[in-house]
């Protein structure tokens, strides 16, 4: 299969690349030199859209594209980033879309479970209603650019969770103070977490590329979130390490200003869509998740 990647360099779209070794890939990314030195020489690699005449070279459109939402504090530089980012590239792939005679018959485009919005513990799926935090608003208009192919191509959103995976993402910045023993819960703990092991994520947007019968919104995430206190407890015995030390939420806030809400609320999303089209996940609970990210 043909497929145009964006997002190709980041955390999820590196493995997704090794997984989808045997099609035929163009990587959409600002740097190209650097994309093919990480990714490999076997892809071909474009610097921007400007250098492709059309889409009617492509049988699906994999688009990851966008800004890490929650590697600072929300400053107005980078929520435009944030914003831009992804809103800005997804209108000019759509462009090119409707340009082209023949049209890529797959596309899947990422979102995130912010959609949500800040919510209590009770459960959530597809067909849930979306928040209206800065988040949120972000991942709507994101989706609502996308769908406006959803009539000439198959479309599936993947609204994507908390991924795991030591390499990179929430889980990467959690370590460090596990493995020296100062983990614990995040404020009150109550908030929910839903997540993915980055295997599954993978398998998933490669399941949705050759599932003809998926479209629509698809949660990423695993069947059984859990509250933040239940995360840390699962991932100190993980870590043969002690989880008993709290950060207070008054610290969060300071530290991260607004980006806070991101971890001091949650949402308890579940992946109803997702496993009504047939997807099974290999990693169902948190404790086989960590049980296989850190198998000695």
């Amino acid at each position: 299969m043909r497929i145009l990647l964006t997002g190709a360099t980041g955390f999820i779209g590196t493995a997704l690349v090794s997984a989808l070794a045997d099609h035929q890939l163009t990587v959409l990314s600002r740097d190209p030199v650097k994309a093919k030195q990480k990714l490999g020489g076997q892809h071909h690699y474009l610097g921007n859209l400007e250098q492709l005449e059309s889409l009617a070279d492509f049988d699906a459109i994999i688009n990851l594209a966008g800004e890490p939402i929650g590697d600072g504090r929300w400053t107005p530089q980078r929520k435009q980033a944030i914003e831009t980012s992804r809103w800005q590239l997804t209108t000019r792939l759509t462009k090119l879309f409707f340009a082209a005679q023949q049209r890529p018959t797959t596309w899947i485009n990422a979102s995130a479970i912010g959609v949500y919005g800040p919510r209590d513990s009770s459960p959530v799926d597809e067909s849930g209603p979306t928040g209206n935090d800065f988040a949120a608003s972000v991942c709507t208009r994101w989706e609502a650019i996308a769908s406006k192919v959803a009539q000439h191509t198959r479309l599936c959103i993947v609204r994507i969770g908390l991924v795991m995976h030591p390499d990179g993402g929430a889980l990467a910045k959690m370590l460090p103070p596990f493995k020296m023993g100062g983990g614990g819960q995040i404020g009150s703990g109550s908030q929910m977490m839903s997540w993915i092991h980055r295997q599954d994520m993978i398998d998933l947007v490669i399941y949705l590329l050759g599932n003809k019968e998926a479209d629509g919104l698809f949660n990423a995430t695993a069947p059984t979130p859990v509250s933040n206190k239940q995360f840390v407890q699962a991932l100190g015995h993980a870590l043969h390490r002690p989880s008993v030390i709290p950060i207070p939420a008054a610290a969060m806030k300071l530290m991260f200003g607004e980006m806070s809400t991101l971890l001091l609320t949650g949402q308890a999303v579940l992946p109803r869509a997702t496993q009504h089209v047939g997807f099974q996940f290999s990693f169902p609970t948190i404790e086989q998740c960590f049980s296989d990210l850190f198998r000695k």
